[in-house]
């Protein structure tokens, strides 16, 4: 195999710079273009030792895998060791010679500790790069922090992947920035970034920060330098994907207790009382209801189905859709029993059996929860190109990674001449459609600053 034109335009990039980004849709070949610059530095000895970090199943198989497609660099690289599983078993692989490793987010706090400040990587890739996005100087995630406290002090140089930049707001790209130059460009602080370029709006304790007019043209403009986008489409003439919203009707009694609720925080079912305590939990609950169940215990394993009314909207798309199989994603358990209920033959991606059948296209369908299959999935685009949401999340980085195991860049790739059909079920009238609101508003911000950002040759 040869790289693309495009991975070749990355990887000179990752070449000259010691500290960078690539902005990339799954299906880009990022892994590829990665491991070819890293085998460029090697051969002359300006990498030596490089860590990767990638959600679980990334650094489990998806990196061992691709350095076996290529076997001109396949010597240089060597054998790719993953510091997965249990601690005596990351033991193992952290002693075991070679020039790169994996490691799933979780357990960099543990590998940090494990190095006992002998930190032995002199490279540090970071895959899908916006988990870095809680990071803090002071506070922020915990496994963003531990990677924070050595990223510029151990670490010569740092590249980070991703497809979703700023796909939940413009506000993630501060954490991914400081990793590369500890804020140089878009602040020293979370706060003095937040002070230059945002604002707060809403009500007393329901604030949300709000990007100033300027913020997306300024940032844009501090970050091009280090920053590099790839897109599909213009390197490959894709099917644009053929969208669908689908407004779901709910029955008059069911809409009366959502308004209910929705105002008072507290409503009667038919077999329980429905209350939320806080405006977060009314928002969740009112979601659930839209979807037609809803949890009435604290500890959310007692359910009530409330209407059927997205799924029978889910079994018109079904009856209509022949020619492939239907992906289904879902938030909540309750929309999972009870979608694999209405579907006996639909199976569950998050089981290896139900994966392994909808692949082979011995299902007509399959749930799957965004998060569980947004990264390092492959191979679901030969036996589908329908992609349902029943349910909806605020989200808008699990929403596009699940899209794009099926989209037009993975049609593309298996072969099949097909677009995407891609549905919504939005109940009318409840928080569905604030949600999907969101999601609109949140890709125009990414889709502006993927564009700023692209280079051609």
């Amino acid at each position: 195999m040869r790289l693309r034109e495009y991975q070749t335009i990355g990887r000179q990039f990752f070449d000259r710079l010691l500290r960078a980004a690539l902005w990339a849709k799954p299906g880009m070949g990022k892994t590829a273009t990665v491991l070819h610059a890293l085998a460029d530095l090697m051969l002359v000895g300006e990498v030596e030792r490089t860590l990767v970090t990638a959600p679980m199943r990334v650094a489990r198989d998806v990196w061992t895998d691709e350095v076996a497609k290529w076997p001109e660099i396949e010597p240089v690289v060597g054998r790719i060791v993953p510091i997965v599983g249990t601690v005596a078993e990351r033991r193992r692989a952290l002693a075991t010679p070679a020039a790169v490793y994996t490691i799933n987010y979780e357990n960099l706090p543990w590998l940090v500790d494990e190095t006992h400040g002998a930190w032995p990587f002199d490279t540090v890739v970071a895959d899908e790069a916006s988990k870095l996005r809680s990071f803090r100087v002071k506070q922020g995630g915990k496994r963003a922090h531990a990677l924070g406290a050595l990223a510029h002090t151990k670490v010569r140089r740092f590249w980070e992947l991703t497809g979703t930049p700023s796909a939940n707001s413009l506000a993630a790209l501060w954490g991914q920035a400081w990793f590369l130059d500890a804020g140089q460009r878009l602040g020293r602080t979370f706060e003095a970034f937040q002070q230059r370029w945002f604002t707060y709006e809403g009500d007393r304790g329901r604030s949300a920060l709000v990007p100033l007019p300027f913020a997306q043209e300024q940032i844009t403009e501090a970050l091009r330098d280090i920053c590099l986008t790839l897109r599909p489409e213009d390197w490959f003439d894709l099917r644009e994907p053929v969208y669908t919203r689908v407004s779901v009707k709910l029955p008059a009694a069911v809409m009366q207790t959502y308004r209910k609720f929705a105002k008072e925080m507290y409503a009667q079912l038919a077999q329980a009382d429905v209350r939320a305590f806080n405006a977060a939990a009314k928002t969740m609950k009112c979601l659930q209801l839209a979807n037609g169940a809803v949890y009435t215990d604290p500890d959310a394993t007692v359910w009530e189905e409330t209407h059927t009314a997205k799924l029978e909207a889910l079994e018109e798309i079904v009856e209509e859709t022949t020619d492939s199989a239907v992906l289904v994603a879902y938030q909540f358990k309750p929309d999972r029993e009870r979608i694999l209920k209405a579907f006996p033959r639909f199976v569950d991606l998050a089981t290896p059996r139900g994966m392994a059948a909808f692949k082979a296209g011995d299902a007509p369908g399959a749930v799957a929860h965004p998060a569980s299959v947004g990264h390092g999935v492959d191979g679901l685009q030969h036996v589908c190109n329908s992609l349902v949401f029943y349910s909806h999340w605020w989200d808008a980085e699990e929403r596009e990674q699940i899209i794009e195991r099926v989209g037009p860049m993975r049609q593309m790739q298996a072969g099949l001449d097909r677009p995407l059909m891609l549905y919504d079920l939005v109940a009318e009238k409840t928080v569905d459609e604030v949600v999907m609101a969101r999601h609109a508003t949140k890709r125009d911000v990414q889709d502006l600053l993927m564009e700023a950002m692209r280079r051609q040759a």
